[in-house]
């Protein structure tokens, strides 16, 4: 794996994350008198994570309704994946595909050794195998990169400051007048704190998925050929989004594309990159030589 300065954008992404963590912490054992209130909601976030991090794979499949398939059953599959994981030095994955015809594809799993990788029926019916081998090494790559414990870890602390900040605005005035924080700097960090750590966590799954991006094409040698792919994702999910059921939202970041047909706020606020971006970045790399 390359290591590059996406990383380094990771780990910063991360302190202000926890910077924002801290502030809430701060303010609702200040106005409650009570330090410990604040190790109640990140034993809850811990909870959280370690459930989702272990299951991740379950849940993710279980969402799509994906099936696993056999060599047999879907050999172009098998030999792409069982390449580039030999090319990567790592283990096979478990393969499904998912009865829906809308493209997309993604992968999950805590580790290599526990990685399952997901197909929909409408990505391989849309992609040649050159698009379709882009693809699959850009969803190894969030495997071998850990990105699924990164997106967990995310996914909790915010999740804890959403709750920190909501019970704060509710029950944040305790206290007399001479303890008790300043009732506005209460009310604005409730508010602004969930927003906040939620446009965090949108910037991190951004910038996994341009490492992504970046290190499959090194592992496929081929980043034209996930810029084609990219293109006619974005063509056939406005033919074929996914509905906007919870459970298919809670797993869309996993997956190579925004499954969801989206203008204006609603991509801004996706935790995919812009298409146009993604492809820009992928045909710059194609002029370099890129080597694995």
């Amino acid at each position: 794996m390359h290591q590059h300065h996406n990383g380094l954008k990771t780990a910063a992404l991360f302190g202000v994350l926890w910077v924002v963590l801290l502030l809430i912490g701060a303010l609702l054992a200040n106005s409650l008198r009570s330090p410990s209130i604040i190790w109640v909601f990140m034993l809850i976030g811990l909870a959280t994570t370690a459930y989702g991090y272990w299951n991740s794979d379950k849940i993710a499949i279980r969402s799509m309704q994906a099936y696993p398939v056999s060599e047999a059953e879907a050999p172009g599959l098998y030999r792409i994946v069982r390449e580039l994981s030999m090319r990567a030095n790592q283990p096979m994955p478990r393969l499904f595909v998912s009865p829906t015809q809308s493209p997309n594809a993604f992968a999950t799993g805590r580790n290599p050794q526990n990685a399952a990788v997901c197909c929909t029926e409408g990505i391989m019916r849309i992609l040649d195998e050159r698009e379709l081998r882009g693809v699959l090494g850009h969803e190894l790559m969030h495997v071998y990169n850990r990105d699924i414990l990164t997106s967990s870890v995310a996914a909790a602390v915010a999740g804890v400051i959403t709750s920190a900040a909501q019970f704060m605005l509710f029950f944040g005035g305790g206290g007399n007048d001479r303890d008790r924080a300043n009732p506005l700097a209460l009310l604005v960090t409730s508010l602004l704190a969930p927003v906040a750590a939620m446009v965090i966590q949108m910037a991190i799954s951004r910038t996994r998925e341009y490492d992504a991006d970046e290190d499959g094409s090194r592992l496929t040698d081929d980043p034209l050929a996930l810029a084609a792919a990219l293109r006619k994702l974005e063509m056939g999910i406005q033919r074929a989004p996914l509905p906007q059921d919870q459970r298919l939202v809670n797993t869309s970041h996993l997956m190579i594309a925004n499954p969801f047909r989206g203008a204006g706020l609603s991509r801004m606020f996706s935790t995919h990159p812009p298409m146009a971006d993604r492809i820009d970045r992928l045909e710059k790399m194609a002029g370099r030589p890129l080597g694995w």
